[in-house]
């Protein structure tokens, strides 16, 4: 079984396959959002191994020439695809749109079952060279990011805390509250955009990385998706709606 996992929830759409939890290929491209805090370095780096970058401006030009490198490279077609799996958020508000229409219409045109994995497992689940504490945090603009505390134990990613879309100060607060002085590693663009305020209340026990030496995050959505595939927990395409933890700007306009 090939799961194609797609992720347009953070900063970098990605799209990736994945096989029996072994990641086949994947592809990586930015977002809405520039991808102003990657170093050329960073940017050097993505372009080893598995992991191809392709530069376009956003999600909705980024995502369709992903899923058609990404299979050109595998030598497959959509109907090689046994399930598509797409990070369902938080997010990106437009990025999450895109990414369920599009995952949408590929189901629909192609018969392949769906699975909507929420993003904040999934980028936690990205890590896969330590154990401990990780803390995925996302830039949700306002000031704000969207968090959640997991622990990795024997390969498992345990979840801690529900998600929160906050201050930074308070992401910090409820993760220190819980890191029994333990070591915390921050992935996401919100850890890179406020590491001072993360660095000023836990020093030296956090971490703070952008990811970019990880797997992308559709590769953690395909891999999380076959654990739920295995169980034949498939979601009604219908029925599958982004996961927004607050009102997008229409909607408290409408409430104006």
């Amino acid at each position: 079984m090939i799961v194609l996992g797609i992720d347009t929830a953070t900063a970098m759409a990605s799209a990736a396959l994945v096989e029996g939890g072994k990641l086949l290929c994947e592809e990586i491209g930015s977002g809405p959002r520039p991808a102003a805090h990657s170093s050329p370095t960073d940017r050097a780096n993505h372009h080893s191994g598995s992991l191809r970058v392709v530069s376009l401006s956003n999600h909705a030009e980024v995502l369709l020439p992903l899923i058609d490198r990404l299979l050109e490279r595998a030598g497959l077609s959509l109907a090689g695809i046994s399930a598509l799996a797409v990070a369902i958020g938080p997010g990106s508000f437009t990025g999450l749109r895109i990414g369920l229409s599009t995952v949408k219409g590929l189901a629909y045109g192609w018969e392949v079952p769906v699975v909507g994995i929420p993003t904040l497992p999934a980028v936690a689940t990205r890590v896969n060279d330590r154990e401990g504490f990780i803390c995925p945090c996302l830039d949700a603009r306002k000031k704000e990011v969207y968090s959640a505390l997991f622990r990795r134990q024997d390969d498992r990613v345990e979840r801690l805390t529900d998600d929160l879309v906050g201050s930074p100060e308070r992401m910090v607060e409820s993760v220190g509250d819980l890191l029994d002085n333990g070591p915390c590693l921050f992935i996401g663009d919100g850890a890179r955009v406020y590491a001072n305020v993360i660095t000023d209340r836990l020093g030296e026990r956090c971490l703070l990385t952008l990811g970019e030496s990880y797997p992308s995050t559709a590769a953690a959505v395909a891999r999380l998706a076959e654990e739920r595939i295995g169980r034949q927990e498939f979601d009604p395409v219908g029925s599958l709606v982004p996961l927004y933890l607050r009102p997008s700007e229409a909607e408290l306009k409408r409430k104006l």
